[in-house]
């Protein structure tokens, strides 16, 4: 990460002389995500901006540590949302990632009610490939579910957030032990809390 000073995380405001916010397109307890402009070639992208102001300490920072560490890992899979750069100032890190202009497959699903078969097999069948792709590299994401799922420009697949995930140096006897996800969607070994394998649990 390179760290700069600066200012300023809203729209309209330019970060590091790189790059301008735009509208916002999502919040957490920590975080906001922007729809950005890359100043040099007019590219778009999306910019997680986090604030180390509010309790950006121990776990956190851990789980954003690991985040950018994985993205990197998985940075070549057409499934899976491509990191480009991380930034900091006194006050925010910043994510600069590939922009999914479809929004979330969760919102689109709400939409339509339902998916036509063919349309839930091309997901699904891009869902596994990039969950493959993430095994191969020893990652098990541990937060599947269709708010993670987001769409390109053309309607294609692509994983996101990748704080819960978990790499080979978490495993505790081969197993993780961590119960995380969202219940909705959580593994029932999860839940068990007697070790579970990451990647049957995705």
């Amino acid at each position: 990460a390179r760290t700069t000073s600066g200012s300023g995380s809203g729209s309209g405001t330019i970060i590091l002389n790189k790059y301008q916010l735009g509208r916002l397109l999502g919040r957490g307890s920590f975080a906001k995500v922007y729809h950005g402009r890359c100043l040099d070639d007019n590219s778009t992208v999306a910019v997680k901006a986090i604030d180390k102001t509010k309790g950006f300490q121990g776990p956190l920072e851990q789980f954003i540590i690991r985040e950018v560490s994985v993205m990197r890992r998985l940075n070549h899979h057409p499934s899976i949302l491509k990191i480009h750069e991380v930034m900091a100032t006194k006050t925010k890190i910043y994510l600069v990632m590939e922009l999914a202009p479809g929004g979330e497959l969760f919102s689109k699903l709400q939409q339509r009610g339902k998916f036509s078969e063919s349309t839930a097999r091309n997901y699904f069948h891009q869902l596994i490939s990039a969950l493959h792709f993430c095994h191969q590299n020893g990652v098990a994401h541990r937060d599947i579910k269709p708010q993670n799922m987001l769409l390109d420009q053309h309607g294609n697949l692509k994983i996101s957030d990748f704080g819960l995930s978990a790499l080979p140096e978490q495993l505790k006897s081969g197993m993780l032990h961590t119960a995380c996800g969202t219940p909705a969607y959580t593994a029932p070994e999860v839940l068990y809390r007697k070790g579970y394998d990451g990647f049957k649990a995705d």
